[in-house]
């Protein structure tokens, strides 16, 4: 029974801010990456940052890199995602991944221009 339930989506204007917040419930993933993908329509799901669960090295997207900052709080089991300087070609369903094996449900983030 694992369970990644995202938050924080909405829509935002060209240049703002918004944090997604990925709360992981029935299991640990120590040692494991968690991250977050995108997708727009039309297009394949890509990846945009990972942290790892204990040591908290991260990774980034060319795309998003210097914008996003990834981030994990383990009292709360919570990785966010927090965007910065955010472009029309950040519109996408955003999904937390756990594990490169577990998935949330998705929140759309739409930037507008």
């Amino acid at each position: 029974q694992v369970q990644l339930v995202e938050s924080g989506g909405g829509l935002v204007q060209a240049g703002g801010s918004l944090r997604l917040a990925c709360a992981a419930s029935g299991r640990t993933f120590s040692s494991y990456n968690m991250g977050w993908f995108r997708q727009a329509p039309g297009k394949e799901r890509e990846f945009v940052a990972q942290i790892n669960w204990s040591s908290g090295r991260r990774d980034y997207a060319d795309s998003v890199k210097g914008r996003f900052t990834i981030s994990r709080d383990n009292a709360k089991n919570t990785v966010y995602l927090q965007m910065n300087r955010l472009k029309p070609e950040d519109t996408a369903v955003y999904y937390c991944n756990a594990a490169q094996i577990y998935w949330g449900q998705g929140t759309q983030v739409t930037v507008s221009s």
